[in-house]
C-alpha cells in the first residue's frame, strides 16, 4: 500500500516512477558539475567574441564579460571591406560549398553503400577493400596526388575545387555500407517483385532506415566542409572563390594591427564555432543512434 501511494505521489507531480530512483542522485552528482566543466571553452569562445581589445589582453585573464561590445564583428566585416573582397563573400562561399558537399556526399555514400551491400557483380569485394585502405590515410598523405589531379582536371581557379576534393569519404562508405547489411535482403527483393526500382528502393526503403549513419555522415562532412582551407590554400588564387575558413587565417595581416587583430578572430572563431555546435545538436539523437543500433534489430 505504502509503495502504492509513493507511486501515485509521484505520478500527480509529474514524475515517472519507473524512471525515479533515488540511487541515481550520485550519477548526477558526478555528471553535472562534468558538464559544467565541458561547457567552460563553449562559453569562453562566446565571451571572447564579445569582449573589447582591453578585457581580452587584461592581467589576471577575465573569463566573463563585462562590457560587452558588437565592435568586433563590426570590424571583422568594415576590414575587409577596405580589400577587394568583404568577409560577407568569403561567407557566402563556405555556405554554398559546405551545403553542396554535404548533400552530394549524403548521396554517394547512400547509393554506393546500397549497392555494395544489396547487388551482385565483379570486383565488389575489391572495390570495398580499396575503401576500407583508404580509411588509413590521412588528408596530408595525399595532398600531393590530390593537387595533381585538380591541376589536370582544369579545376584550378575554378569554384569546384573547394567541392570535388571533399566528396570523397571513405568512413561515410563504410558506415552507410555496414548499416545497409543489417537490412534483410527479403525487404528490397520484395520491393523488386512489386515493380519498385533501385531509385525507389534506395529513396523509399533504404534511406530512411539508416538516418543515424546519414546524420553522422552529414556531421563529418560539415565539419570537413566548414574548415576545410585547403582548396583555397592551395588550388585557389582568385579571392573571390576563397572560403571563410581561411580568411580566418589572414585576421591579423588584413587588420594591418596584430592585437586589433585578436578581436576580430575572436569574433570569427564564434562564426566558424557556431554552425558546428547546432548542427550537433539538431542531430545529436540521430548520432547516439548510430552507437547503438546497426539498421533494423
Amino acid at each position: 500500500m505504502k509503495r502504492k501511494r509513493k507511486r501515485s505521489k509521484l505520478r500527480a507531480s509529474g514524475v515517472n516512477p519507473q524512471r525515479f530512483n533515488k540511487g541515481q542522485i550520485k550519477f548526477y552528482l558526478y555528471l553535472i558539475p562534468l558538464a559544467v566543466f565541458m561547457l567552460l571553452p563553449i562559453i569562453f569562445i562566446t565571451m571572447s567574441a564579445f569582449k573589447p581589445i582591453d578585457e581580452l589582453f587584461a592581467y589576471p585573464p577575465r573569463f566573463f564579460v563585462k562590457n560587452p561590445t558588437l565592435n568586433n564583428f563590426i570590424q571583422l566585416f568594415s576590414v575587409s571591406s577596405k580589400t577587394n573582397v568583404p568577409a560577407s563573400r568569403y561567407l557566402f562561399n563556405s555556405i554554398i560549398s559546405t551545403v553542396l558537399v554535404m548533400a552530394s556526399t549524403l548521396l554517394m555514400s547512400s547509393a554506393a553503400g546500397y549497392v555494395l551491400s544489396k547487388k551482385v557483380f565483379k570486383l565488389k569485394k575489391i572495390l570495398f577493400s580499396i575503401n576500407n585502405l583508404a580509411l588509413m590515410f590521412v588528408a596530408t598523405a595525399v595532398a600531393i596526388p590530390r593537387y595533381f589531379v585538380i591541376v589536370y582536371s582544369g579545376l584550378q581557379n575554378n569554384f569546384a575545387a573547394n567541392i570535388i576534393p571533399l566528396l570523397a569519404m571513405p568512413v561515410g562508405l563504410f558506415l552507410v555500407k555496414q548499416f545497409i547489411d543489417q537490412i534483410p535482403s527479403a525487404l528490397v527483393e520484395a520491393a523488386v517483385i512489386d515493380g519498385a526500382s533501385d531509385y525507389k528502393i534506395l529513396t523509399k526503403i533504404i534511406i530512411p532506415l539508416i538516418k543515424p549513419a546519414l546524420a553522422t555522415i552529414a556531421i563529418l562532412a560539415f565539419q570537413t566542409a566548414w574548415n576545410s582551407t585547403e582548396a583555397s590554400t592551395m588550388y585557389i588564387n582568385k579571392e573571390t572563390l576563397k572560403t571563410f575558413s581561411f580568411y580566418m587565417t589572414t585576421l591579423s595581416n588584413t587588420s594591418g594591427n596584430v592585437i586589433a587583430g585578436q578581436g576580430i578572430a575572436a569574433a570569427a572563431t564564434l562564426i566558424m564555432f557556431l554552425p558546428n555546435l547546432i548542427l550537433f545538436i539538431i542531430l545529436q539523437s540521430q548520432v547516439m543512434n548510430t552507437m547503438a543500433h546497426s539498421g533494423l534489430k
